[in-house]
């Protein structure tokens, strides 16, 4: 079981919507709108996907990083590693 099975609902309705947004994006460019508008909908989308990965992430480490500490075990320090990795990626993007 995942750390975001319980939200696994509200993720996809949330990852629609970005959906959305993006596609609106995509007509945006395909109907020339001002730049500045078009850069401030790319914001906005990037904002909404950094939500859902900091979502995940507090999920990750409330379940999956969790559970495995209390095990005790190597898998306790996997767990870890995956989720510094996973910060390290949210920070430089």
């Amino acid at each position: 079981m995942n750390g975001y099975s319980a939200s696994k609902d509200d993720y996809l309705k949330r990852l629609r919507r970005i959906e959305g947004q993006v596609r609106g994006l995509q007509r945006m460019v395909e109907d020339e709108k001002y730049c500045i508008d078009v850069l401030t909908q790319v914001s906005a989308a990037t904002k909404a996907l950094q939500s859902v990965a900091l979502g995940l992430l507090e999920d990750h480490m409330g379940h999956c990083v969790v559970s495995a500490a209390q095990e005790g075990s190597e898998a306790a320090d996997e767990k870890v590693r995956e989720a510094s990795a996973a910060i390290a990626r949210l920070v430089r993007s």
